[in-house]
Formats: structure tokens, sequence, C-alpha cells
């Protein structure tokens, strides 16, 4: 058949199935969802798209001292109590549940999430990269299986099936292929990722441990280190071991591991183990500690850890909410808006952080978030959760813990840094971020790369539990402070202004950015600096406006730079105008994707242009004979189609079908 003949068919074919059109009605929200704040807000009853609002703590009565001075020393060598500088990539890592990897990272090797990719590229332009553990309860029952085990389906890596525990969370078994590493390996192939894997410790007699087996071998130094037992402080109330089980038993277990290991050929260094991430709940690490476990095994230990929250939802999600003893979230809002409770939570591990130090260990707060079971409603996802996480990780770097991970779970919890749609919306919605992604944000902005940051907690304000004061140090100078307002108060009556003053001279100026909300119980519109990645559902990992970077002159002659900060705000005030964090915006590097997700590509439009461009709003389809919905041509019944169409252009994946058939065909006659 000649060229022009195979196209007169192809055309004739298309105009034969041009008889049965349809339309596309943009507007049209989809099912299961309700419009509520705009055109395209929506609402459904999972955790991670809760709506729930709580009402605002009152302001302070009496008054707080609106107007402060903060003297700060211009050399590190002149300020005691500065923590130890801070090595490596961002503060804030994120410790991501197994049993949620598909809906993170991606479903196989060859399909990864580009919104992670984005996120994580965001934190590497500012801290240099990124921890992530793969891990959480459900790595205790993790075992790995080949790519045609029936329990996997076709093209995946992951699938689940019950694991027989007692935990309040119900925790499945997840499954794995080989393929989970090479996902990993990819995905630092294009961003800056360091890994944390966990060897389960649900059987210390056949020790499973294909995980560190593969990942050494596939991951090789993105590989960081292997968990050596989540929680196992909790083992005895899991039913994953028979009481009486204390510390020293799970040091003894340790050590078989180690030897275990040993005898292992595919392992290659079984000296990056992590522990004891004890909960502190039922053990305390110390207890771990007079074990002799750090004294027997730092040269096994890659760091020491601890996991922790500070308060638990397990009875309102997995119990009945109507209990006397569950939690009510509006009672608890205060809680999270409140430094004192910050330097209290922190220095539960003031001791173990210092311990670690002197074995030459880093110190990882393994998971954390704000409360377990999945955090609360109209706390952990609003910007209450971002000043907390703020001053939490600051609080915490001040005592010297190295780095700390958020924890990520599914669309059934609160607390999510970011969270991808259900399967059965990826075609019309995005990902959602959560408040504490900003906090990592700023606190790898805080940071920067040097290696060299030290922070201090100044107690300013007669140390106000309303108005925290941090400083931070880079090379030895004075770099920027952090300011805090968790003051609710939109009339303006409790904003703040901060003369801050330096011992040596302020400089001409000041740069500020600030993290910004309307109110403490804001769920969208949150800012820094001006950008915002989008509210719930629409999400692609990059930042979205124009940088906005506040300079304020200061007094050199009175030695004075006041900073103003609204009721409630945070902000970072840089003291050097040459800091690189200051032009910072979205990371130059960015991703995008040509996969498809069931019929549709995965790319994303402007609904506007698209809903005012070929295909009509609801109410505008009198006298329109065109469409634009997957299958149809724009053409009226019984005309000849053209590229460009007679009611419109015709889609461009049918030009490309039409150009790829005349470019084969072509190809075959010449």
């Amino acid at each position: 058949m000649s060229a022009s003949a195979l196209i007169a068919s192809l055309l004739t074919v298309l105009t034969l199935t041009s008889t049965s059109l349809g339309v596309t009605i943009y507007g049209q929200l989809p099912l299961g969802q309700t419009q509520t704040e705009g055109p395209w807000a929506t609402t459904t009853a999972l955790a991670a798209y809760n709506d729930t609002r709580l009402i605002p703590p009152a302001v302070p009565n009496p008054a707080i001292n609106r107007n402060f001075a903060v003297q700060l020393q211009r050399d590190a060598a002149q300020v005691p109590g500065l923590s130890l500088p801070h090595v490596g990539p961002s503060f804030y890592g994120f410790s991501i549940e197994m049993s949620v990897i598909t809906q993170v990272l991606g479903k196989n090797s060859s399909f990864i999430q580009v919104p992670f990719l984005n996120l994580m590229a965001n934190l590497q332009e500012r801290a240099g990269g990124v921890l992530v553990r793969l891990g959480g309860n459900t790595q205790e029952f993790a075992t790995m299986v080949e790519p045609d085990d029936h329990r996997i389906e076709p093209g995946h890596t992951f699938g689940k099936t019950l694991s027989g525990s007692t935990q309040t969370t119900l925790t499945p078994a997840v499954l794995y292929t080989r393929d989970m590493f090479y996902m990993a390996n990819n995905i630092s192939s294009m961003v800056n990722v360091k890994w944390f894997l966990g060897i389960p410790f649900n059987d210390s007699t056949n020790w499973r441990t294909a995980i560190a087996e593969e990942g050494q071998s596939i991951l090789g130094d993105h590989l960081l280190g292997l968990q050596a037992a989540n929680e196992p402080d909790f083992y005895v109330t899991f039913g994953r071991r028979v009481a009486p089980y204390e510390p020293a038993d799970y040091k003894r277990e340790v050590g078989e591991l180690i030897k275990h290991l040993e005898t292992r050929p595919m392992i290659t260094n079984p000296r990056i183990l992590v522990g004891p991430s004890t909960s502190g709940q039922v053990w305390h690490a110390e207890q771990v500690f007079e074990t002799g476990f750090l004294d027997d095994y730092k040269d096994y230990l890659y760091a020491v850890s601890v996991e922790h929250y500070p308060n638990n939802n397990c009875i309102a999600m997995y119990g009945d909410p109507h209990s006397p003893d569950a939690v009510i979230p509006q009672e608890l809002f205060p809680y999270y808006l409140n430094h004192n409770n910050v330097v209290e939570l922190a220095s539960h591990y003031t001791a173990n952080a210092n311990t670690a130090a002197t074995y030459n260990k880093p110190f990882i707060m393994f998971e954390m978030n704000t409360g377990s079971c999945g955090g609360f409603a109209g706390i952990s996802d609003t910007y209450t959760a971002a000043l907390w996480a703020l001053d939490y990780g600051f609080q915490m770097a001040s005592q010297n813990t190295t780095h700390a991970l958020l924890h990520v779970g599914g669309q059934s919890v609160f607390y999510n840094p970011f969270t991808a749609p259900p399967s059965n919306q990826t075609e019309f919605n995005e990902w959602t971020l959560g408040p504490v992604y900003y906090s990592a944000l700023v606190m790898a902005e805080a940071f920067g790369k040097s290696n060299t940051s030290q922070i201090i907690d100044l107690r300013a304000n007669e140390n106000n539990q309303n108005t925290p004061v941090y400083g931070i140090f880079e090379r030895g100078q004075l770099s920027k402070v952090a300011l805090f307002n968790y003051i609710d108060d939109p009339s303006g009556a409790n904003d703040l202004r901060v003369a801050l003053t330096v011992n040596g001279g302020v400089p001409a100026s000041v740069s500020v950015k600030y993290l910004e909300g309307i109110s403490v119980n804001e769920k969208n519109n949150i800012t820094w600096a001006g950008q915002t990645f989008g509210n719930k559902l629409t999400v692609d990992g990059r930042l979205r406006g124009t940088l906005n970077v506040t300079t304020i002159p200061c007094d050199q002659g009175q030695n004075v730079c006041t900073i103003p900060l609204r009721a409630p705000s945070f902000a970072l005030v840089f003291f050097s105008t040459s800091d690189e964090a200051l032009s910072i915006s979205q990371s130059p590097t960015t991703f995008s994707t040509s996969a498809y997700q069931r019929k549709h590509n995965t790319i994303t439009w402007d609904r506007q242009a698209v809903q005012t461009s070929n295909g009509h709003v609801a109410g505008e389809l009198k006298a329109k004979l065109g469409s634009t919905s997957f299958g149809f041509l724009n053409i009226p019944s019984g005309a000849a189609p053209s590229l460009s169409g007679r009611g419109g252009p015709v889609p461009l994946f049918v030009q490309g079908l039409l150009g790829t058939m005349a470019g084969l065909v072509l190809g075959s006659v010449l």
C-alpha cells in the first residue's frame, strides 16, 4: 500500500469513528470530592486531606514584652554553650514507612515519582543532600521475593501480606523485590539522597539479611547504615518477644547479628549498624548503653539512634475515638505553641547525644513527628506544625542531635511532610505538602552547606515561651538569627519588634526571609520568602511565586537592627549579604516525566488555560461541535479531518499518531 493510500485509510477510520463524539466538562469535580474553598478546592475523609480547623490559643494575658532586645556576639569563640558543628546534609531527613514506598518513591526503578525528586532537589540545593530511611514498623516483617511472586502485581516492586502483628497500627508484612534497591540507586543518581535500611528483627534465630546484602551490593556508598531493630523496647508489647526481654537481651541479639553478618559473603561492610533505636516509652537508651552496647560494638556502629514522638493519637486512630483516654486535639493545641515544651522534649536526649559524641558517632533521632499513630487533625497538618518542627529542630541541634528523620505514612495520617494522591485519583490530583516539609526546607537554609554551623538557644525575652530566638554561627562567625512569634493575633497587637545588637557592630543592613501563615490553624497558603509549593492535591515539588527577601536597614550609630515579626510568624535573619541562601529559590535541577498513569501522561497542565481553549466549561456547550476528550477528534460528523481540524486543532496525541504513521510509511517507501 502506498503512503498516500495508507494515510487516506487512516483518515477514513478516524472519520467513521468521529460520529461518536464526546465532550470534556471542565470544572466537574471527581467523584467523592467536594468543592469548598475555591474552584478546584477539595476535601475528603482521608486524614491527609482533612479540613479540621481548631481554635487558636488565646493571646497571653498579661501581654508579653513585644519590643525586646537580643545581644549577640560576632565571634563564636565568645559564645559559651554552642553546639558541636553540624556536618553532613540537611538536618531534617525523612523516615518512609516501607508499606508506602510505592506511593512515595514509585512503583519500580523505571517509574519514579517526580514530585519526590523535585522535593529532594530543593533540599539538596540548600544543604547538599538528604538522608532517607526506608523502614519503620513494617521493616520487621519485610521479606524479599522474586519478581514473579504471585503476591506482587506485574510491573511493581512491592506487595503486602498479613504479618500477624498485634501492635496498635496493625502493621502488614511488606514484600519487596531486588528492584527496590535499583529504585533507590536510580534516585541517588539524580539527587544526593543517602539511605538507611532496616534489618528485620522479628526472628533472631533465622536472620533475614537479604536487605543488607542486596543493599550493599547495589547501593554501594549511597547506603549509609543498617538499623539493628526498630523500637526493641516495644517487642514484648507487640508480641515479637516473650517476656522478660531486657536491654541485655537486645544487646546479645545485636552481637549475634554481627556474627551472622560476618559470615555472609555479600556483606562487604558489617560496620554500619544503627541502634539502639529505643522509643523511650519502655526502655531508655541509657539502659542499653549500661549493658556495654557502645563499648563492645562501637566499631560496628555508623550512628547512635533513638525514636520519639511527643504525644500519641493511637486510641483515636486505631481504637475508640470516644474513649475517655483518647487525646482531644483542641486541648492539646497549645502544647505545640510553647517553647518550654520543646526544650523539655529535647532535653530527654541531651545526655544521649553527648554520649554518642564521645564515641565520635552521629546521634540521630531516627523517627519523629508531631505525634505517633498519625498525628493530630488540626495540629499536625497546620502552620503550627511548621513552627513547632522548626523550634524542635533548632533545639535538638543546639543539644548536639546530628539529624532527625520526619516520618512519612500513607493517606491515613495527618503528619506527612508530603503525600501522593490516592492511586485512584492520580489522573486528576497531584501531591499534597505537609507544613513540616517547609520546616525541613528552612532548616536546610539555616545550616547551609559549610559543615560548620553551630547553634544556640539564646533564651531571649526572659526566655519567654512565645518568642524563642536562636543564634547560628558558621566558620566561627555570626551568620543568622532565627526568630519566632507563636502568638496568633490578627489585630497586630502582638506583633513583635526585635532589636538585634552585635558586639563589634551591626552591618548596614540585614536580609530577612519569613515563613508565614495567616494563623496557627492555617492549612493552606503557607509561604517561605513569598513562595509556596501549592495547596493540597496541587503540588509537583517545585516552588511557585516570586522570591521575596526583605532588606532591613540597620542603625549603625545605635548598633541595632530592628526586625518586625507579625503574630504568628518565623523570621530567618541573614547578617551577610553574600550568603548564597539569600538567592536560593526553586532548585535549578527539576524533573519532568514521560511516564503514563492509566491512560494519560502524568505531565500537568494549567486547568484555566485548558478549559478556555479547545474544550469548554459546562454551560457553554450549546452549538459547540468539538471535544478534547481522550479518543475523540474535534471534527463534526461526516467531515474529513485535517491536522488543524474544523472545530479547532486536533489533539496532540492524534497529531502525533498521524505523524508517526506517515513517517513509518514514508520511511518504508523511501
